[in-house]
């Protein structure tokens, strides 16, 4: 066990190095080395996706292996961020647009329908409770399931409806229609990118001390006054305006484009 524990910081700590020299001076050398390294998460996504779809294991895990190098084309060691929890939206993703290109549809688990179910009156009678959008982990602690768990369930449920944009609506003749052809390519797009933008605003936030953090959500996403997110928070206006001015200047520095 002691063996296997050494080896696994052997290799996280490699995977790092290579990631910054790969940063430094991009190789194919490297960014094999990286793909290497990193096997085992490209498969463990893998089987997760190919458990819920009738698509071979083989082939996902072939097109997550696209997903992992465009991760590693976009990351960036300065900002402090986990490459393991930056990474597996791209796997994921590209395994998922393979999906929805395909028409292939995903099986979401009953648990997982019955806890979106039961969040989605639990939201209510919180947001109702206090006069506010709740925060995940509030919706998560009343569940009583790890947040985790909550965040996976709903992303299971939104790649559910990003794969089913292929599902046929119209037959004839001479064409198949499917609902994603109703729509049109750049509002997709756009809410592509918006997804993702979500998810390193997600990311970012993550990175930040818990009141900051909660001060941030308060004001900016939840548009609370001061006066109430202080309260919220248990802090004094005061500190609030300290603590959005500090996560503003960490949050641009973590946001910031990184230049290739």
């Amino acid at each position: 066990m002691t063996h296997y524990n050494q080896a696994s910081k052997n290799k996280h700590l490699n995977s790092i190095e290579l990631l910054s020299a790969y940063a430094r001076n991009p190789s194919l050398e490297l960014r094999n080395q990286l793909v290497e390294c990193n096997l085992g998460l490209v498969r463990q996504v893998a089987h997760r996706i190919s458990n819920q779809c009738s698509e071979p294991y083989e082939d996902l895990e072939q097109i997550g292996y696209l997903g992992f190098i465009r991760a590693i084309e976009r990351f960036n060691p300065q900002q402090g961020c986990a490459f393991s929890s930056f990474d597996i939206p791209y796997i994921r993703g590209e395994m998922l647009h393979y999906l929805r290109d395909k028409g292939s549809v995903m099986r979401i688990p009953r648990r997982w329908q019955e806890l979106h179910n039961k969040g989605k009156k639990i939201r209510k009678q919180l947001t109702a409770s206090l006069k506010r959008s709740p925060f995940d982990w509030e919706i998560a602690e009343a569940l009583m399931i790890p947040l985790e768990e909550w965040n996976e369930c709903q992303l299971a449920l939104q790649n559910r409806l990003l794969v089913s944009l292929d599902a046929t609506i119209s037959h004839n003749m001479d064409c198949s229609l499917s609902f994603g052809d109703t729509l049109p390519d750049q509002h997709y797009q756009a809410k592509q990118r918006l997804e993702e933008d979500r998810l390193q605003l997600q990311r970012a936030l993550g990175q930040l001390e818990d009141k900051t953090k909660a001060a941030i959500e308060c004001v900016f996403l939840n548009e609370l006054p001061r006066k109430e997110a202080a309260k919220q928070i248990g802090i004094s206006p005061m500190t609030v305006t300290r603590h959005l001015k500090k996560g503003i200047q960490q949050l641009g520095s973590l946001l910031e484009p990184q230049v290739a």
